[in-house]
């Protein structure tokens, strides 16, 4: 990897309804995902299922949330959400640049 390879953390909100899959399994294709993009995977975290504050839709009031941290080019978080753009398994990402 390059020195211009900056740290990142991606916050995924993942929609399992109708899903077969489990987890584990949808969190090693987002590893797959961030490989493509040339991002070497650093630290993964699942923090489970939580309710959410303000709900939208009353047929999905929680959602499980995952924290992959994360060293790539600095073009990679646009190239990330263009990836995921049409996922319907992630319902969110947000990528924030660590110190």
């Amino acid at each position: 990897m390059s020195e211009k390879n900056k740290q990142y953390r991606a916050n995924f909100v993942l929609d399992l309804r109708g899903q077969s899959g489990t987890v584990e399994s949808i969190v090693e294709h987002l590893k797959t995902e961030l490989g493509a993009i040339q991002a070497e995977v650093t630290h993964v975290e699942d923090h489970g299922s939580k309710e959410f504050v303000r709900v939208t839709d009353k047929s999905y009031t929680a959602g499980n949330y995952v924290s992959i941290d994360f060293r790539s080019p600095p073009e990679a978080p646009a190239a990330l959400h263009e990836r995921l753009r049409l996922n319907k398994t992630v319902n969110r990402v947000i990528v924030t640049a660590l110190p």
